[in-house]
């Protein structure tokens, strides 16, 4: 993975939303220390826009299955070919949102102890195919060409070895793979959409090789050629140079071949154009009219202190004080009774009494928190009340305005959460568009769909259907269902924008906002 277009959600919340709009700085130089930035945010900034390269899973449909998958466009070539000058140039005509180069450099294999001191004295072949982890590559291009999360190395070329941290990325409209041997693997093949050849003169390459490698990693001269013609030549004449046979389009010259990028950047837009598809929240509005509710729903008994608390945060002139109190109440009850539903094993303890206790404890490892932000935040604080020790995770989904899509636009999970309980926090959930995505991005991370818990306050049945009919095992807890969502998506009779009455400010026009005031 180059540089500038790395791991998903690493930079800050506020870094991420500050470059939203399109800028205008030129291209940033790659650098090539490590495969992979740790600092650079996952924006690539073109002379006309700002480009997330960090990825975002794909829009699904009501069955919770995707739409489509990315179109993955192969660079192969010769080492300084050109092909990241080829890449970015591809990343910049397209004009599209959400953009993975992912780069074949990653994958370098780990070096046992006596292949480090090879390649310290410049003898290792780096450019043959035994040096390069196909099977980890494939692997991990068929889960991003699905939309799943994955986890790339980083490989440090000053020590020749990978890094412990590996950078987490998502799939996108379009993913570039980069690489000398990107297509002298026969699975690898068969994932490409459009296999490209950067066609650059051997002396060019040469040239290039050396200011690289002697400005940007430490080499000397004299180990640079030796390496050259011993490795790199013989090894593009035998592995890479036959390739070009596969290739359904060879770009002489590089990135000054502006006729033959401008003939990819029309190709992939038709194809682009061909794969589209919108959200249809009107047929999501009208599936499962008169079906009854799903068992997995559990709703908190309407006791005589619930109403009343109800009562109290539907009214519109409710001061916001007065809501923020009997929300964070209803918060509270809402999570003990979800905690209800988590399996539990019998266990027996000593009493001070010096008698045996037979009780029961959590069986499992942990129980996480994620909020979709912003109205989910707010139920943090009831859980961590609940819950000693808890860890959180966030969400941000926010639209297209010019597809009508949701994506992701930030994401922060704890580590190892595939093996927790996650409780998934929104305040409301109408149409359930935004709970959709969000369970989606919890299964892409490989959490058991039955392990997901999705508490909101304030539910329509419409989303409650939604979410149910996509994701089954899948279980829905909150305070109140209402039948009706009218035609914006506003639940009827509702809590009108819990996020504006809670913080006392306006939401983003094109904020997911716990599903109401969206446009579609």
């Amino acid at each position: 993975m180059a540089e500038a277009r790395s791991a998903a959600g690493e930079g800050s919340l506020d870094d991420l939303l500050r470059h939203r709009c399109p800028l205008t700085p030129s291209l940033s130089p790659r650098k090539r220390t490590t495969s992979q930035s740790k600092t650079e945010p996952p924006l690539l900034r073109t002379n006309k826009r700002t480009i997330y390269t960090a990825g975002r899973p794909p829009w699904y449909n009501v069955t919770g299955t995707t739409f489509k998958e990315a179109f993955v466009i192969g660079l192969c070539g010769g080492s300084a070919s050109g092909k990241t000058t080829v890449a970015n140039k591809i990343i910049e005509a397209l004009d599209v949102p959400w953009v993975v180069l992912l780069s074949m450099d990653s994958f370098y294999k780990v070096l046992s102890k006596d292949e480090q001191e090879q390649a310290a004295r410049n003898e290792y072949n780096f450019d043959h195919p035994d040096a390069f982890d196909f099977e980890l590559l494939v692997n991990i291009l068929r889960k991003l060409k699905k939309g799943k999360s994955i986890k790339v190395p980083v490989y440090d070329f000053t020590t020749h070895s990978r890094r412990k941290e590996w950078k987490t990325v998502y799939g996108a409209n379009v993913v570039i793979f980069e690489g000398i041997l990107a297509f002298a693997n026969k699975e690898l093949l068969k994932l490409l959409d459009m296999k490209v050849f950067v066609d650059t003169d051997s002396d060019i390459r040469l040239v290039r090789r050396l200011k690289r490698d002697i400005t940007e990693r430490g080499r000397d001269i004299g180990g640079v050629i030796k390496q050259y013609n011993k490795f790199v030549k013989p090894a593009f004449e035998q592995y890479i140079e036959p390739t070009v046979q596969v290739a359904d389009i060879v770009v002489p010259r590089g990135g000054e071949n502006f006729v033959a990028l401008d003939l990819i950047v029309q190709h992939v837009h038709s194809q682009l154009e061909k794969r589209k598809q919108r959200w249809d929240m009107s047929a999501l509005a009208s599936a499962h009219q008169g079906q009854p509710l799903p068992r997995t729903l559990s709703v908190l008994e309407s006791t005589p202190q619930v109403r009343g608390m109800h009562t109290i945060i539907r009214n519109k002139d409710t001061n916001r004080d007065e809501f923020i109190f009997y929300s964070k109440r209803l918060m509270r009850l809402l999570i003990e009774h979800a905690l209800s539903f988590l399996p539990l094993k019998p266990v027996s303890v000593e009493t001070p009494q010096g008698t045996v206790y037979v009780g029961k404890r959590l069986s499992g490892k942990r129980i996480t928190g994620v909020s979709i932000l912003r109205a989910g935040e707010t139920m943090e604080q009831a859980l961590m009340a609940v819950c000693k020790d808890i860890r959180l995770g966030k969400i941000l989904i926010q639209t297209n305005h010019q597809t009508g899509e949701p994506e992701l636009h930030y994401l922060r999970l704890p580590k190892d959460i595939s093996e927790d309980y996650v409780i998934l926090m929104d305040s409301t959930v109408s149409t359930g568009a935004a709970a959709l995505m969000a369970v989606r991005v919890l299964l892409d991370h490989d959490v058991q769909e039955d392990k997901i818990f999705l508490l909101s306050l304030l539910m329509a049945e419409m989303g409650v259907h939604s979410v149910a009919y996509a994701f089954p095992k899948v279980r829905i807890i909150t305070t109140a269902v209402d039948k009706k969502v009218n035609d914006k998506f506003h639940i009827i009779p509702g809590i009108g924008n819990f996020g504006d009455r809670y913080f006392g400010t306006d939401a983003p026009s094109d904020c997911y906002e716990s599903d109401e005031g969206m446009d579609f």
